[in-house]
């Protein structure tokens, strides 16, 4: 059986939320990584590893850990890439799987902010989380967990 890692230093509450009922309701381990201390219902398959603080450090935790077919909850696109490079599904909180046809062009774009950012363009961030976007991602999660439980 896959694992879900989360990306938790950044990761919503209420996308968190979705995960810890998913977990106990498909018996799947999913594990919070983090710079901090996460407090995480009891539950046999929710566990949590502390990193210590610093640059891309749960980041560099997670592409350690993962293996093919696991799942990562991220929004961080340099952290999606590598782990689509492993064979590995990546998920931000809006419900959009990143995959080898689209990472490259959400580099690109990625890059392309932040020499803008660097330039002194203020751009903004992107629009608050709203149910939309949580009903999207416990969508496609679910079917992650089908698709994941029929193999």
């Amino acid at each position: 059986m896959a694992t879900i890692w989360v990306d938790a230093d950044a990761c919503p509450s209420v996308i968190k939320e979705v995960l810890y009922r998913a977990a106990d309701r498909t018996q799947t381990q999913v594990v919070f990584v983090a710079n901090q201390a996460l407090r995480i219902p009891a539950s046999l398959y929710l566990r949590t590893v502390q990193v210590e603080k610093g640059f891309d450090v749960a980041d560099n935790e997670i592409v350690k850990r993962v293996e093919s077919g696991d799942l990562v909850i991220t929004a961080d696109i340099p952290l999606a890439s590598e782990v689509v490079d492993k064979c590995a599904f990546a998920l931000n909180p809006r419900g959009e799987f990143y995959t080898i046809e689209n990472i490259r062009q959400r580099l690109n774009m990625r890059d392309f902010m932040d020499t803008m950012r660097s330039s002194g363009v203020q751009m903004g961030g992107p629009p608050a989380l709203n149910q939309k976007d949580r009903q999207k991602f416990a969508n496609e999660l679910d079917i992650y967990l089908q698709r994941n439980k029929a193999t």
